[in-house]
């Protein structure tokens, strides 16, 4: 923890940022002890892999998030790659949301391993900020085993930067180990603001940093001398505003409290590019039952549903379909899926297939009946598969309801349909979404749980 002259109050300091430290790898370590000590990665191994998490072990050779899994080997031959396990890694999600909970309400989720809180509601039980996180970081450590960095600031901007400033860095092979909770003072902010990159704020990613640098400004600093107009010229109102407001160490964004699910889906790169409709419609048929699978743990029906495929070339194409009705069925959103298909040309190798589901409703609001008229008659692709979509909707839902209770009772592999067995047992593709860090091994069928 760092040592400011004095501790701040919840108005000095409102925001907490809290983010666990290399996830991904800290849980397959805690899960397999065996792995303690070791360079260990989480993400694809093939040659089109990449690393979603490393363990600072790893870190020390240079291994970090987004690298290319064979850039990784290089730098570390000793490196273990292990596949994503996101049911695994949500289940530790909860648990740390949980911990976040019991100190506020009033907290904001960034995907499974971040959390901003506001602690201005905890004035009144005059609660000092600094011995807050510090028994945050503490909780988060003893009962779940996982190492964190924690921020205070007086707003989003600072409270992310300093929790970053509180974790270990690499420097020369060698850990330095952090504070573990560090605070921005109004000195600290001001200092910062002079020697900061612009790469470091929230929101500039390669291409705006590029942008950027285009016009000169590469410090945060440059960005006080140019006026928001002449950077929304290049970068566009939104992104102008906030970083001039950064530039003066102003963030207006607040904590969102319950922030509303907009999407899911399942994306995956393949080790052997796809070649023809046969076979991508074999992978579309997977992704449609980790998508309806996820839908219906979450209590939701999806009223759009979107297929993107990506090629060899990195070109890639995007489909979505709209329905009046909300879908949480395999063969429904398989069928919707089959028809945007049919209006993309498959006569590429197609190396990355997405299936994702928007518009939500929950299932207890998705009122509808089975319709008999012309759109079941109809030729046309899009119309027969809404039809098909329809039908199987409302026919199937006792059996799923079923199928789905005795794989909560029992396991996700103790009930099987047709579709996923396999010599071995049954193989159930879990989800990966917008964690799609490339194959595991020639061959991979995703995040795949499997009992013989």
């Amino acid at each position: 923890m760092n040592s400011p002259s004095k501790s701040p109050t919840v108005d000095e300091a409102p925001i907490l940022h809290v983010d666990l430290d290399a996830f991904f790898a800290s849980v397959e370590v805690l899960d397999n002890p065996a792995l303690q000590g070791k360079p260990v990665a989480v993400g694809g191994a093939g040659e089109r892999g990449v690393i979603a998490s490393a363990s600072y072990e790893a870190r020390r050779y240079g291994v970090r998030s987004a690298m290319p899994s064979v850039v990784a080997k290089r730098a570390c031959p000793s490196l273990i790659i292990l596949p994503g396990r996101f049911d695994r890694y949500e289940v530790y999600s909860r648990q740390f949301h949980d911990v976040v909970r019991d100190l506020t309400p009033d907290y904001e989720p960034l995907g499974l391993d971040e959390v901003f809180a506001d602690l201005r509601s905890l004035r009144r039980l005059d609660v000092r900020p600094l011995e807050a996180a510090a028994t945050l970081r503490r909780r988060i450590n003893d009962e779940l085993g996982l190492l964190c960095g924690v921020g205070l600031g007086r707003n989003k901007l600072f409270a992310k930067l300093a929790s970053k400033e509180s974790k270990p860095r690499v420097v020369d092979r060698g850990l330095v180990e952090g504070s573990g909770v560090f605070w921005v003072n109004p000195e600290q902010e001001a200092e910062w603001l002079d020697v900061l990159p612009v790469r470091a704020l929230w929101g500039v990613g390669p291409a705006t940093a590029a942008k950027l640098a285009q016009l000169g400004l590469t410090w945060v600093r440059d960005l006080a001398r140019v006026d928001e107009a002449t950077l929304a010229q290049h970068v566009g109102p939104a992104m102008a505003a906030a970083l001039a407001a950064y530039a003066k160490g102003d963030d207006y964004r607040e904590v969102v409290v319950d922030r509303a699910l907009k999407s899911l889906g399942h994306d995956q790169t393949f080790a052997r590019s796809l070649s023809g409709v046969d076979e991508v419609r074999e992978a579309l048929r997977v992704h449609a039952g980790v998508v309806a699978r996820a839908l219906r743990e979450k209590d939701r029906v999806a009223r759009t549903v979107s297929v993107i495929v990506r090629f060899d070339d990195l070109s890639s194409v995007s489909r979505s379909q709209t329905l009046s009705f909300g879908i949480d069925d395999e063969v429904a959103i398989e069928a919707i899926g089959e028809a945007l298909l049919q209006s993309v040309d498959l006569s590429r190798s197609v190396r990355l297939l997405g299936l994702h589901a928007s518009g939500f409703l929950e299932r207890s609001e998705n009122q509808m009946q089975l319709s008999f008229g012309i759109e079941t008659a109809s030729r046309d692709a899009k119309a027969g598969a809404i039809a098909l979509s329809r039908g199987r909707q409302v026919g199937n839902e006792a059996l799923r309801d079923a199928i789905d209770e005795v794989r909560r009772r029992f396991g996700r592999t103790s009930l099987g349909t047709a579709s996923e067995l396999r010599e071995d047992g049954v193989a159930v593709a879990t989800q990966r979404g917008r964690h799609a860090f490339g194959p595991e091994i020639d061959g991979d069928e995703g995040d795949v749980t499997r009992e013989p």
